[in-house]
């Protein structure tokens, strides 16, 4: 099945209208599989034929914002709504009673949050890139907290995006430069040519670049989200439930591997963290057979 197109499962919302990539036959066991900044859904293709090959059903949403999926009509780029899009997405294609979640970047953030619900209705959670926000929480309580604080200098540095997007009308004017600088700074050793293309066509139009930048802009804000999202948005810096697979490369640009070290601990039963050799911040893309093996061994066949 290595070579099988992916079709394409529509999910309306009062929302959002999403549109999602599937790869592997219906009623098999779904891995959803949500991406992060800047990427897309086509991020998941190679990793998607091994999971397809073991039994799994690949489902993987263009997040909110990102063509083909529509932006928000309420303006929402919360977690809480990114939450709630997975979840519907994953009713739209047919829940088994025995999926699991795969998460990268922001749909890592997401994933942690789904991860974190009481009633999840995923069986294990796959968070890769970027610590769950429950791993640093409560800070007064934090292990090693002078050590963490030493490398806080730095990730303001690699960080730098975050800061600029919040400026007014200067960072609507610069998908084109920001999205190359960030694969070459984040995975700098993957030719990442295509991606970039890709990435391009589904958030460089002006109104798809605000919904992007808009993800940031919610969350360093603190806005609240609309209320029908609000009782979602509450789990995602809380610990999490679900059995969990920590991944992170060890060639991360975005966000040092030794965060692991607080990760790990604050993992439910059944859980672990590994570091990825040699991967970069896209690492189901750099070193795809090793992330995609990784998955399988946790969440098996």
């Amino acid at each position: 099945m290595a070579d099988e197109e992916p079709r394409w499962l529509d999910v309306p919302t009062p929302d959002v209208h999403l549109k999602a990539l599937s790869w592997g036959p219906e009623g098999a066991p779904i891995a959803l599989c949500l991406h992060g900044f800047p990427d897309t859904a086509h991020g998941w293709r190679k990793v998607a034929p091994t999971l397809v090959d073991a039994g799994w059903r690949v489902v993987a949403p263009f997040m909110r914002g990102y063509a083909p999926s529509s932006t928000s009509a309420d303006g929402s780029y919360h977690v809480g709504a990114l939450m709630d899009d997975a979840l519907r997405v994953l009713d739209a294609a047919g829940p088994t009673g025995r999926d699991v979640l795969v998460g990268h970047d922001w749909g890592a953030i997401a994933g942690a949050g789904l991860a974190a619900m009481p009633d999840s209705p995923f069986d294990k959670a796959v968070i890769m890139s970027v610590p769950p926000a429950g791993s640093f929480r409560p800070l007064g309580r934090v292990p090693d907290a002078g050590k963490l604080a030493t490398m806080l200098p730095r990730q303001l540095l690699r960080s730098w995006y975050i800061m600029y997007f919040q400026l007014p009308l200067l960072p609507e004017r610069s998908a084109e430069w920001v999205v190359p600088r960030l694969w070459r700074q984040w995975s700098p050793s993957y030719d990442a040519t295509a991606d970039v293309a890709l990435v391009l066509d589904a958030i460089g139009t002006p109104e798809n670049w605000r919904a992007a930048l808009g993800y940031y802009r919610a969350t360093i804000r603190g806005s609240a989200p609309p209320p029908r999202y609000a009782d979602l948005h509450e789990h995602w810096l809380a610990p999490l439930r679900l059995p969990t697979l920590y991944l992170h490369g060890s060639a991360d640009g975005c966000a040092s591997a030794d965060y692991s070290r607080w990760v790990e601990p604050a993992l439910p039963p059944g859980s672990r963290a590994e570091i990825v050799d040699g991967a970069g911040h896209f690492m189901q893309l750099d070193r795809s057979d090793d992330v995609a093996r990784r998955i399988l061994d946790f969440v098996g066949p």
